[in-house]
């Protein structure tokens, strides 16, 4: 894809997954305090105590029951390093790792890179991974199941009844709960206490991961926190030491003035962007509602008898760039859109997208 993109001027741009805003000038200012400060060396492998007590607070505040867990915390590189830990750290050769399909990208190479096996549930068409769905898949040999809300790619998310079921279903059976949540600010259909619902609410016995890139826009500064049971977050910070040895020292001092940051009025923008795609493409596709991220999983029209990979290079074509589903999916029926960019560009996104759909 990237390939048959790389002659296109000024493309029109549906495929990045990264917010279209800048990161607030309060945050790079506390970078730079930080780098002039001198806070340019390593810190401790499990992270500063500034930004490990404000993660805490943040945890203990959402969740009541972790108030009283003994549990760790660690600030990792990004939530794609600590993904990496946590895989390396609790599965290996013979061991099995649930998934849901479609997948985040990363998540079943990881799983590879362990020794270990992806297996797959299939959460089509509506995308939701649920108890229900995972369980004929837990055998013996299942050692993590790895859930995500909000999903990338399809902007699926989880209710707080899902959430509970898969978090007792993994309690009983003894497997270990890893949820990534990195698009948890990005949630449009929040629970009652007013944010993203999700399985952390429901047992202490699992792994959270949330990140700083998706919501301050901090992709380049890979900074993230994971929390859980005590022994494996050690021993994730062991293997950190001899990986990514910490997070990178002065983006720690401002990820701490990131976490007091309010970024509502960004999440209300792409509230109204995904309001937007729903809107316009909902007619011609074959579209979930997406609940969260800035994402949107469609369904190539039957009618036009293309793959996911044949319409996106049709797209390309047109100047417009977007993914198709195969990349995170072994189906190949779908197409990634991202609304992560200026109304402008989305709106010639959609209007190629509309005339593709047609067989224009």
């Amino acid at each position: 894809m990237f390939d048959l993109a790389a002659n296109l001027e000024r493309p029109v741009n549906l495929s990045i997954g990264q917010p279209h805003f800048d990161v607030p000038d309060q945050i790079k200012r506390a970078a730079i305090d930080a780098i002039e400060q001198g806070r340019n060396s390593y810190t401790v492998t499990q992270g500063i105590a500034e930004l490990n007590d404000q993660v805490r607070r943040r945890i203990d505040d959402e969740f009541t029951d972790w108030a009283a867990a003994d549990y760790g915390t660690l600030i990792i590189s990004g939530v794609s390093g600590g993904l990496l830990l946590a895989i390396l750290t609790c599965a290996g050769p013979g061991d099995e790792v649930i998934l849901p399909d479609p997948f985040f990208v990363m998540y079943k190479h990881l799983v590879t890179l362990a020794g270990a096996t992806p297996v797959f549930v299939d959460t089509y068409p509506d995308f939701q991974f649920t108890a229900e769905r995972i369980e004929p898949h837990l055998g013996e040999r299942t050692k993590m199941v790895l859930f995500n809300s909000p999903s990338n790619p399809t902007g699926a998310v989880a209710s707080d009844d899902v959430c509970s079921d898969v978090a007792r279903l993994c309690a009983e059976r003894g497997v270990l709960l890893l949820s990534d949540e990195i698009y948890d600010e990005f949630c449009y259909e929040r629970g009652a206490n007013g944010r993203c619902p999700s399985p952390a609410a429901h047992g202490t016995d699992q792994l959270l991961m949330r990140g700083f890139s998706k919501t301050y826009g901090m992709t380049g500064w890979r900074l993230g926190y994971a929390a859980g049971p005590r022994t494996i977050i050690e021993q994730m910070a062991k293997l950190q030491q001899y990986t990514f040895v910490c997070a990178p020292s002065m983006v720690q001092a401002a990820g701490a003035t990131a976490l007091d940051t309010d970024m509502s009025e960004y999440v209300e923008q792409y509230r109204r962007k995904r309001d937007r795609v729903v809107e316009r493409l909902s007619g011609a596709f074959e579209l979930t509602r997406p609940g969260g991220t800035f994402y949107a999983f469609a369904k190539v029209p039957e009618s036009l008898g293309l793959t996911g990979t044949q319409f996106v290079e049709k797209a390309i074509e047109r100047n417009l760039l977007i993914v198709p589903g195969a990349v995170f999916s072994n189906r190949d029926t779908h197409i990634r859109i991202s609304y992560a960019c200026a109304d402008d560009m989305l709106e010639e996104g959609l209007d190629i997208l509309l005339s593709l759909a047609g067989g224009g």
